[in-house]
């Protein structure tokens, strides 16, 4: 294939994509007036059926609930992959930091800094719990309140150094919640099963909407996915700190110096 053939098909291809967008477009509805048959129906029932006042809250843990199932799963497979890949190495060691670039000079972390990050440390983690809690009620949930609990941890480690930070927890509790977070989501599902006939059926009470101990089941599933979420990413964020400022390779054995 010649490269003016190759150009004549990629002209054609644009070409027929741009009509196909421009057409996408003519067909959405006007500014301000949507039309979508499902985002009124879940409008509609969301509330009345399940007590979620947050709509998308309803569609992600009861009306789609196992694709959600399915993306948690992605998360915890995207984690485990980065925690394995950066797992120490026969050839590395732990060791202090040291900058290669000769006559650089590395400033430290100034006080305003420390004294911003620990400050913030508290309120962070309060509003992490405060998205998860509420996630039914107000937008938000167990995705997004695991991020900000996740920050919460990160400031720990603004506000000083890695051995700080490494000091709070141990690995292998943060893979326990990760792991409890993940597995708590399929066992919610299955009492569903068992009580409803489908799974994530809800099976708790739905309360009154509006308040805080309403929609059934689905702040459970909140909890547990924040749990999982916010640990992943903790989990993440050790794995590449330790890699960058811990783990150091052994230097290479001189092979005729040992002759």
């Amino acid at each position: 294939m010649t490269r003016r053939t190759r150009l004549r098909l990629f002209l054609v291809s644009a070409a027929v994509l741009a009509v196909v967008v421009l057409a996408g477009f003519g067909e959405l509805p006007a500014f301000g007036h949507p039309g979508a048959t499902f985002g009124t129906v879940l409008n509609a029932l969301s509330v009345p059926q399940r007590h979620i006042t947050d709509v998308v809250t309803a569609v992600n843990f009861t009306y789609r609930g196992v694709d959600t199932l399915a993306e948690e799963f992605i998360f915890f497979a995207a984690v485990t992959a980065v925690v394995l890949l950066l797992a120490p190495g026969d050839d590395e060691h732990a060791d202090h930091a040291s900058d290669a670039a000769t006559g650089r000079w590395v400033p430290q972390t100034s006080d305003a800094v420390r004294v911003l990050a620990l400050a913030l440390v508290g309120p962070t983690i309060l509003f992490g719990l405060y998205i998860v809690a509420h996630g039914h009620l107000t937008p938000g949930g167990g995705f997004q309140g695991g991020v900000v609990l996740a920050t919460g941890v990160l400031l720990v480690y603004l506000a000083g150094e890695y051995t700080h930070l490494h000091g709070l927890y141990p690995d292998t509790v943060v893979e326990g919640i990760e792991l409890g977070g993940a597995s708590a989501f399929v066992v919610i599902g299955l009492i569903g099963l068992a009580v409803g006939g489908t799974f994530l059926a809800t099976w708790g009470p739905l309360g009154q909407v509006g308040q805080l101990n309403s929609a059934g089941d689905v702040p459970l599933l909140n909890v547990s996915v924040g749990a999982e979420i916010g640990a992943g990413f903790v989990l993440i964020l050790s794995a590449f700190l330790r890699q960058t400022i811990v783990l150091r390779r052994h230097p290479p054995s001189n092979a005729s110096g040992s002759a």
